[in-house]
């Protein structure tokens, strides 16, 4: 191995009979070791090592493992950290992995087993490197995600992070957030991007027919079955299988799914002998998983099994700084779909779409957009193209903004916005500034009133009307 190729570990364990055993085992196999005793050596060491992996020990006298892990995640992010107990729990081990440790073995850890999780951490290492290089050279890849807000940089955060691991995800949100694509994108940045992303809806099949299509069958299972058929385990071999609605799985069918993930095998109905599966197993509900555990319908153990990493997506509603360009990359897939080109809209179109709740979340934004460019005989939107339960949220006149929508809400794939500020979020910013003055003048400046009116709290009234200089009114 040239000097080029070295791949350093850093070994922290309080037991120097352990230490040694490491090192010999890892050195065998073209490891450079660094080992420490306790971890305030460990951080002493870190500058001059520099390391591509750290071993760390949970139990140590000082300074414990988990604190150490934390430590040495702030000097050098993205290192990954396996943590070493002689205590290990399901527990534990879920609770170490969400605070940021990449894996979590038990001592004393199989030889074979700590090589190839050293060999996995490395090369989430690497691919950690290689996506910020490529990001940097390449500002325009992104995941498809579009939104700048808080809530959403945070979920392509994590997607960013979770990627390349082989940890199964759970996806959390409400109908229509975008669950789906997010589950694209982990699989895009993982190590099995090449290999299929199988999908699947647990709440579009009956139980019987869920339970053969995800483990398959052999001829002669059942009626009808003339031939042997596998399943998505099967079909999704090497890459990823999305469970979609994973809360509404039938529970006999969550303990077999539980075996699968344990022991990475399945057995197809009518069959004896069990199948091996190589697959990463990225789960999605829009249920409260948590509280279907208290009451019993879902299994606990495999929840854990499913959480080692949940990513919420945040409703619409929630991040409704996005619109403008959610509004202008849907209007513009919707247009090239359906061969029209809206180069304007007005500020009570906009209006409108921002004082509604969307309960729909960005599914039902997209399906208002696409009714307003069917029916729209110009390419400017009104308000009249909207729904009437939208259109009766504005009463101010539609005023077209002028400019080319494609050109000035133009985001890359991640959702970032490359133009300055555009005339779609002014006529965002128009529409809300002559909102809050009608509130305001209906109720003689009463802010309580106007707050209680326009549906916000105070706090965001105060925000809004500091925002558009309106603070001495």
């Amino acid at each position: 191995m040239t000097k080029t190729d070295e791949r350093t570990v850093l070994v922290v364990d309080d037991e120097p009979a352990h230490r040694l055993m490491v090192r010999a085992v890892l050195e065998d196999c073209g490891w450079t070791v660094a080992d420490a005793a306790s971890g305030d050596k460990a951080l002493a060491l870190l500058a001059k090592t520099q390391p591509h992996v750290a071993l760390v020990d949970m139990k140590m006298p000082g300074m414990d493992g988990l604190t150490l892990m934390r430590e040495l995640h702030a000097r050098m992010p993205g290192l990954p950290v396996v943590l070493l107990t002689a205590f290990g729990s399901v527990g534990s081990a879920v609770d170490a992995m969400k605070q940021g440790a990449f894996d979590y073995l038990t001592k004393p850890a199989d030889n074979e087993e700590l090589k190839a999780v050293l060999e996995k951490s490395y090369e989430y290492r690497r691919l950690i490197e290689e996506n910020a290089r490529l990001r940097a050279e390449r500002p325009d890849l992104g995941i498809g995600i579009i939104g700048s807000s808080p809530g959403i940089a945070r979920v392509r955060e994590l997607i960013e992070q979770a990627g390349p691991s082989e940890a199964t995800v759970l996806i959390l949100g409400e109908s229509g957030t975008g669950k789906e694509l997010v589950a694209d994108g982990l699989h895009r940045a993982s190590t099995r991007s090449r290999k299929p992303l199988i999908k699947v809806n647990c709440a579009a099949l009956p139980a019987d027919l869920l339970e053969s299509e995800l483990f398959g069958y052999m001829k002669g299972a059942f009626t009808g079955a003339v031939k042997d058929k596998p399943g998505r385990f099967q079909l999704a071999s090497g890459g990823t299988l999305f469970l979609d609605e994973i809360g509404d799985m039938p529970s006999h069918l969550q303990a077999k799914l539980l075996r699968a993930l344990q022991e990475k095998i399945v057995e197809p109905l009518g069959s004896v002998k069990p199948v091996e599966t190589d697959v990463r197993v990225l789960a999605a509900t829009n249920r409260d998983l948590r509280a279907d555990v208290a009451s019993g319908r879902f299994r606990e153990d495999l929840y854990y099994r499913l959480a080692v990493l949940e990513i919420p997506i945040p409703p619409l509603r929630d991040r409704l700084d996005d619109l403008p360009l959610l509004t202008g990359f849907l209007l513009r897939k919707l247009g090239q779909k359906n061969h029209k080109e809206i180069r304007a809209v007005s500020p009570a179109f906009l209006e409108a779409l921002t004082r509604h709740t969307w309960p729909g979340n960005v599914r039902e934004l997209e399906n208002v957009l696409e009714r307003a460019l069917i029916l729209a005989r110009a390419d400017t939107f009104g308000p009249d193209l909207l729904p009437p339960q939208l259109a009766a949220l504005v009463s101010v006149s539609a005023c077209p903004v002028p400019g080319d929508l494609q050109a000035l809400t133009q985001a890359d794939q991640g959702g970032t916005q490359q133009t300055p500020p555009h005339a779609l979020e002014s006529a965002m910013d128009d529409a809300e500034r002559e909102t809050l003055l009608r509130a305001l003048d209906s109720y003689a400046g009463h802010r309580e009133k106007t707050a209680d009116a326009l549906g916000i709290s105070r706090r965001t009234l105060q925000y809004k009307l500091k925002k558009y200089g309106l603070t001495k009114r």
